[in-house]
């Protein structure tokens, strides 16, 4: 093992690092999201069909194939974040997505080129799956390591400030061409593919901010460790309590975060009855809301760790989920229907805020990324990813209010994974590093 001292980060690198990975890790979430928000303009020009839920439901299988590419990203790029570093794998990643968004631009309709159109929209979204499936274990590692010890909390919780604010860059360009530049007939026809198009040009420009990202301190420590113990499944299996850890809190906080965030927009339009317009507003002010909460969420778990947010989710989220969403169902009002949806992100918060540096502190540098990304992107394929398409289903059958009582469900069981675990802020891997 390397016995050298590596250099200190200084207090400005470290700042920059952080800056630039998550502007990366924005990106990245921005071309993920764009497919859920222009959904209910292209899902005609793929999938021909004269029923609206029919042709959400086709996407929405599109958008949950994706997440079934996120494991092997998760595996892959974990595995390169820990053997060769975690900036050559997040570099990797933002080029992988951009490849995915330029595919999902250029592909002609189904009238044009027929069942190929759906095909290679289905290709582009697994190109996209596995480069996200990636970007989250790899930049929640980073972020992680590159925080100081006593601020970890409010500096990794800019991880999901990133991912929503990918969305709200969606949702926002959604709004210009809605209001100021298209007319929906427009958008069905054509403008669907320009946040595409952007997507392919902002991967490019965060693909060269991540090439100048600074290497952390805990991988350069064990740089000389043996390869075949770093990032390696063998290595990773040695730690089953965290792994089964890492799936049980994700388990239900990833699907109230889908169900609120992604699924949202089309609940808004399919059950609520607002228009398109109506629901990206409604969607854009509440998420803009709920990254702003993000840091502060992230900030007070560095003072009274990271346990007590999470059982507060889990137990607020077990106790209202039914209420809040049966609630909003019958609502007409576009006011109402914000602050519901703002209550149950406010819920979801004590999840999104600290998820990312609990898992990174679970886990020795050594494994850390495929650690976290490997089972939280199992995770994510099977219940964050289904959210929208499972809601469809049910709201197909005539039975939307199942949906409510299998969010819950899911809650309440990562609420006792949240009892049994320990505080990670007073038992962090990370302090090995230090």
């Amino acid at each position: 093992m390397n016995t050298q001292p590596q250099p200190l980060i200084t207090t400005g690198e470290r700042i920059r690092a952080i800056i630039g990975g998550s502007v990366g890790n924005l990106v990245e979430w921005y071309d993920w999201y764009a497919y859920a928000a222009f959904a209910i303009y292209f899902s005609h020009a793929f999938f021909p069909d004269s029923d609206m839920t029919a042709q959400l439901l086709n996407t929405a299988g599109i958008f949950a194939v994706g997440f079934l590419m996120r494991p092997v990203g998760g595996w892959m790029f974990g595995s390169i974040a820990d053997k060769i570093g975690r900036k050559r794998a997040m570099t990797l990643s933002v080029l992988l997505m951009s490849f995915g968004s330029l595919l999902i631009a250029l592909t002609p309709t189904y009238e044009t080129i027929g069942v190929l159109a759906p095909v290679l929209l289905l290709a582009a979204r697994l190109l996209q799956g596995l480069s996200v499936g990636g970007e989250y274990g790899v930049s929640a590692t980073y972020l992680s390591e590159m925080a100081t010890e006593d601020r970890r909390g409010f500096y990794s919780s800019f991880q999901y400030v990133t991912l929503i604010g990918g969305q709200l860059i969606a949702l926002g360009i959604q709004l210009i061409l809605q209001k100021f530049l298209l007319t929906e007939t427009q958008l069905e026809a054509w403008g669907w593919r320009i946040p595409f198009v952007i997507g392919a040009i902002l991967s490019v420009i965060a693909l060269y901010l991540r090439s100048s990202l600074h290497e952390t301190e805990a991988f350069e420590n064990k740089k000389e460790l043996v390869k075949s113990k770093k990032g390696s499944v063998k290595e990773l299996l040695k730690h089953p309590q965290a792994l089964l850890t890492v799936i049980g809190l994700t388990l239900g906080g990833t699907l109230a975060f889908y169900t609120y965030t992604t699924y949202m927009q089309k609940f808004l339009v399919n059950t609520v009855h607002l228009s398109k317009e109506q629901s990206t507003l409604v969607s854009f002010v509440s998420l803009f809301l709920f990254a702003c909460l993000q840091p502060v969420f992230g900030g007070l778990s560095d003072r009274i760790g990271r346990r007590p947010l999470l059982l507060g989710f889990g137990i607020l989220g077990t106790l209202c989920t039914v209420p809040l969403l049966t609630a909003l169902s019958h609502t007409t009002s576009v006011w109402m229907s914000f602050l519901w949806i703002m209550i149950a992100l406010i819920i979801v918060s004590g999840y999104t805020s600290i998820n990312a540096v609990v898992k990174a502190e679970l886990f020795p540098s050594e494994v850390r990324a495929l650690g976290v990304g490997l089972p939280y992107a199992l995770t994510v394929a099977i219940f964050g990813g289904t959210a929208e398409y499972i809601a469809l289903w049910f709201k197909q059958a005539g039975t939307e209010h199942y949906f409510y009582w299998y969010i819950t469900l899911c809650i309440s069981f990562s609420l006792i994974v949240y009892f049994r675990m320990k505080d990670t802020k007073e038992n962090s891997r990370l302090d090995e590093d230090l």
